[in-house]
C-alpha cells in the first residue's frame, strides 16, 4: 500500500516533496578543538553595500556551495562563495548564526 505524501510548499508551479526533509551538510562532531564559525558584517570594496560574510566553516567546496545556497535562500538574499568563505548580500548575522547554531555548528557573531 503506497502512503501519500502531502506536499508542503510549491515553487513555481513545481511541488515540493522534500520540504520536510533537510539535505544540507551535517558537521562532524563538534569538538572543543573545532574551529569556531566567524559571521561578520563588511562593506569594503562594495561601493557602501554591506554583505554578512562567514568564515571557519570546515567544509569542501561542493558542500560549501549547497550550505550557501541554503543560507541565501533562508535571508531571500543573493550571495556566493569567495576564498572558503560565504557571503550573503545584506545585514543577516543574527538569522544566519541562528541557522549555522541549529545546524550544529559553533557560530559566534563578530564585529560591532
Amino acid at each position: 500500500m503506497k502512503t501519500f505524501v502531502k506536499p508542503r510548499a510549491t515553487f513555481r508551479g513545481v511541488v515540493l516533496r522534500t520540504a520536510g526533509r533537510s539535505s544540507a551538510p551535517r558537521p562532524a562532531a563538534v569538538t572543543a578543538g573545532s574551529p569556531r564559525v566567524r559571521v561578520s558584517r563588511e562593506i569594503a570594496g562594495r561601493g557602501g553595500k554591506g554583505v554578512s560574510v562567514i568564515r571557519g566553516l570546515p567544509l569542501d567546496g561542493p558542500a560549501l556551495e549547497e550550505l550557501a545556497s541554503r543560507l541565501k535562500r533562508l535571508c531571500g538574499a543573493g550571495g556566493a562563495v569567495r576564498d572558503g568563505a560565504i557571503e550573503i548580500q545584506g545585514e543577516h548575522r543574527d538569522r544566519l548564526v541562528a541557522e549555522l547554531a541549529r545546524l550544529g555548528y559553533e557560530a559566534k557573531r563578530a564585529g560591532g
